[in-house]
């Protein structure tokens, strides 16, 4: 039977489309060597106390062990705004002050997060009488926080950087409202104002440009995902190479050496509840141990200054339930 041309596009079409669905969906995207050769100081973690908290663990419990067992030595910590003044002009600092002080004991270096919008969900962290007021009120009594916050820690030796919110101009995520460059740069300049520490702004890898981010602080940090998912394809894998971060600071200028990988995936997508209910089966999906693995060494290919892992709280949970995989695969990068 011969074929018409309308046929053979139908054809080649159904090609096209199933090879991107086995690109996307299904191919790993691995690195070609796996090795994890690299020096222990190139390695950091987000630490969240509201996590913890959600996922039934005592974070106190979970920073020590991260410290002690792990040897963790290089900290990018969110400042709740509504875990340090959850009443109006009531400031209680002292869980940060524990955080800090046994850090310090241990010669950790901290990159304080420090805002309305920090990590974990739901990204706005403001205390409930403050959001109530609406978004003009909260960015005013923003900059009355920061002021408290950077006066309080900004003599502390452990803290090398501040960083100011977290992707804030990162509009289609969080429950949040739109990105206001021109309050970013205000916030910035109170900052430097009380102190001369360094800036960091942080912007989505797969998301942003990281145009506008990027002029704002002094270094840059960057997110770095590669399987995730969205309502409409499930799960997903990014299938760019490692080098494609540099490039895309390559494109607007930027040195590669004033950049963090800010939060590089180390713990599973979560489509539905929370990362404490997810199942085995689940989780496997977007984040099984070799999937650790593969970010690992995608993150040391990518050649960035610094990688900060996300999901430390994860690990230890799942230490707890009776799998100590992803903590043991921690600890050899750390503990060197």
């Amino acid at each position: 039977m011969k074929l018409t041309k309308k046929k053979m596009l139908i054809y080649l079409g159904f090609i096209v489309v199933v090879f991107l669905l086995w690109y996307l969906k299904f191919a790993k995207h691995y690195p070609k060597n796996i090795d994890l050769n690299v020096s222990s100081e190139y390695w950091g973690v987000t630490f969240s106390t509201k996590i913890c908290k959600e996922m039934g663990l005592s974070w106190k419990e979970v920073y020590i062990a991260m410290l002690d067992d792990l040897k963790i030595r290089q900290i990018r910590i969110p400042i709740y705004w509504d875990e340090i003044e959850p009443r109006y002009q009531e400031f209680n600092f002292s869980d940060y002050d524990f955080i800090f002080d046994e850090g310090a004991k241990r010669n950790v270096k901290f990159i304080a997060n420090v805002g309305w919008r920090l990590p974990r969900w739901p990204e706005c962290h403001a205390p409930v009488w403050a959001s109530v007021k609406g978004v003009n009120y909260t960015k005013d009594r923003t900059m009355t926080m920061l002021e408290e916050v950077i006066n309080r820690y900004k003599n502390r030796g452990e803290i090398v950087m501040w960083q100011l919110e977290n992707e804030p101009l990162l509009n289609s995520f969080g429950k949040c409202p739109n990105g206001d460059e021109e309050f970013l740069k205000k916030e910035v300049a109170l900052v430097r104002n009380l102190d001369s520490k360094p800036i960091l702004i942080t912007a989505s890898g797969e998301l942003s440009t990281w145009r506008r981010e990027s002029k704002i602080g002094d270094y840059f940090g960057t997110t770095m995902y590669r399987v995730v998912w969205n309502q409409f394809f499930g799960y997903f894998r990014y299938p760019w190479p490692a080098g494609f971060y540099k490039w895309k600071a390559k494109l607007i200028g930027m040195s590669q050496y004033k950049m963090n990988v800010s939060e590089l995936q180390a713990e599973p997508w979560v489509p539905n509840g929370t990362l404490k209910d997810i199942v085995h089966e689940e989780s496997n999906k977007s984040f099984d141990i070799n999937q650790f693995r593969a970010n690992l060494q995608f993150a040391i290919n990518s050649d960035l200054n610094k990688i900060y892992l996300w999901g430390v709280e994860w690990w230890y949970l799942r230490k707890t339930q009776g799998n100590s995989e992803y903590w043991d695969l921690a600890k050899t990068l750390f503990d060197k």
